[in-house]
């Protein structure tokens, strides 16, 4: 493996999960392939959990993992060709990301979208700028229109805990203050449609995906209907494609409570965190037996280290 932006890139979803998994309990059976390699980990967006995750996971594969947050650390990029750099960037990311392909073996990339220009989010010129110029290879560690880091943790986590062959899982929607991007609930809609689970998402009229990212799920504005007997709930706040970033008010019932919980008993609940408590998630299912968020969170390491190890086994 190359490249690991998405879903696509993965010739056996499967295989790869297990992977996960094996790697989980023997975390560090192949050391031997990340000896004097380095990893990059670029960020031009805060983090905790993918940081902290993908940082380990390269020091479980006996990696030099170097974190840079270029929002903070580095020198203001200019993405565009063709323009005379005299404003506020100082430097090229043509240069940027072919020195940082100079010191890396492997290079972890995370942008988000502005959530103003749809179609310049969507192309998702920043990432494949990156692909182009750094020449290793790449992992997303979320970018304007994906989580695929997530996303397979998320699946590990499903495969990890069913209770039945064929789980049914829900995304729902879920209430915020501002707008968030459409990048985690697209990867996991991605993701769950390429696995075999039983899979809904449920939203109110007016925040539908992109279809590219949905097809083979079944949608509804009806969150009872859809949570009914899940066996997992995945709560994300997203904001609208269609006006795109637009947010609405007047569904905060969206909220997941322990009573809407009563008519899905066993069902467990995920969210990727952050999470601002009471307004998406009510603390009473975020701090009770239902919840895997932190358990979620935790597999985010093996998801990485899975991504990495194939990464290094074709260096």
């Amino acid at each position: 493996m190359k490249l690991f932006s998405s879903v696509n890139d993965v010739k056996d979803v499967p295989a790869l999960v297990a992977e996960a998994l094996r790697l989980k309990n023997d975390p560090f059976a192949f050391e031997h392939l990340g000896k004097n390699k380095t990893l990059s980990l670029v960020f031009l967006n805060p983090s905790l959990r993918t940081r902290m995750s993908t940082q380990k996971a390269g020091a479980n594969l006996g990696m030099n993992v170097i974190v840079l947050n270029i929002d903070k650390e580095g020198w203001a990029l200019e993405l565009r060709d063709g323009v005379v750099m005299n404003g506020t960037t100082v430097e090229h990311i043509r240069e940027a990301a072919g020195v940082m392909g100079e010191y890396s073996d492997i290079i972890g990339v995370r942008s988000f979208p502005g959530l103003t220009d749809r179609d310049e989010d969507y192309s998702e010129t920043i990432f494949n700028k990156f692909v182009e110029f750094c020449k290793v290879p790449v992992v997303s560690l979320e970018s304007a229109t994906r989580h695929p880091l997530q996303s397979l943790a998320d699946l590990v986590t499903i495969e990890e805990m069913k209770t039945v062959s064929r789980p049914k899982v829900v995304l729902t929607w879920a209430p915020h203050i501002k707008p968030l991007p459409q990048a985690v609930p697209n990867s996991f809609a991605e993701w769950m449609c390429r696995a075999d689970v039983d899979f809904t998402i449920a939203h109110p009229a007016g925040y539908e995906l992109c279809t590219d990212f949905t097809n083979g799920a079944t949608i509804t504005n009806n969150q009872d209907e859809a949570i009914k007997d899940a066996d997992f709930i995945y709560v994300k706040n997203w904001s609208a494609y269609e006006p795109y970033g637009a947010i609405t008010v007047g569904n905060e019932d969206w909220m997941l409570t322990n009573e809407k919980l009563k008519i899905a008993p066993n069902a467990m609940v995920m969210h990727c965190l952050p999470v601002r408590r009471d307004l998406e998630l009510s603390s009473e299912v975020l701090d009770g037996p239902q919840s895997l968020v932190i358990h979620e969170a935790g597999n985010r390491v093996w998801a990485a280290q899975a991504v990495l190890k194939q990464m290094l086994e074709k260096l």
